[in-house]
């Protein structure tokens, strides 16, 4: 049972750790409010890995590969909202730093974090799918010990990611968090043309 939690933890981590939209996000908000409130990205984050490893071990990878058109839709979807918060991270500006470590909503952090989880189809295909199959090919008695290994491995590195952003806070002045916002909005964007491009590639 032990092993399992771990070889769980393990897969889990590999799958999260390499950055994407989502750790972005993830990071850019502890950045932008701090702990605790950042604890609110990190929830979102959690909730919505530890429902794809759910459905994942519930068997939900087959209907993504059986439904026509799911794929294309969910790149689609993907690449219009990376493209949407990367733009918005371009066009940051020392006013707006402000507003946004005076001015937050729990329920828009939690609304935003959710979005880019569900609507970043790389994060589903690799949680459903890879995660999904892992967990289907072990014993049916360690199933939910390797699941719970996977799921605490997704909750322990956003809240790593969180931390480390908060402990960043000290030495980003106002002008320093403009240019790492914009930063952040390259790399969205950089996520959103690769999800374009293989929107494009499902018709060739």
């Amino acid at each position: 049972m032990t092993a399992a939690f771990f070889t769980g933890l393990v897969i889990g981590l590999a799958l999260i750790v390499p950055i994407g939209a989502q750790n972005v996000f993830v990071f850019g908000q502890g950045v932008a409010l701090g702990m605790p409130r950042a604890l609110w990205a990190v929830v979102g984050a959690g909730l919505c890995d530890t429902l794809l490893i759910v459905l994942g071990a519930t068997g939900a990878s087959a209907l993504l590969n059986s439904v026509p058109g799911l794929r294309p839709a969910m790149l689609l979807g993907g690449t219009v909202f990376l493209v949407y918060l990367g733009v918005k991270s371009l066009r940051t500006k020392p006013a707006e730093i402000e507003d946004a470590t005076g001015v937050w909503s729990r329920g828009q952090v939690l609304r935003r974090t959710a979005t880019v989880s569900l609507l970043n189809p790389h994060a589903i295909l690799d949680t459903v799918g890879v995660l999904g199959a892992a967990i289907t090919a072990q014993a049916v008695g360690t199933r939910t010990v390797f699941a719970a290994g996977a799921v605490t491995a997704s909750w322990a590195w956003f809240l790593l990611l969180a931390g480390a952003a908060h402990a960043m806070r000290r030495v980003l002045t106002k002008e320093r968090r403009v240019w790492f916002d914009r930063a952040s909005g390259v790399i969205l964007l950089v996520f959103a043309a690769w999800l374009g491009v293989e929107f494009v590639q499902t018709f060739l």
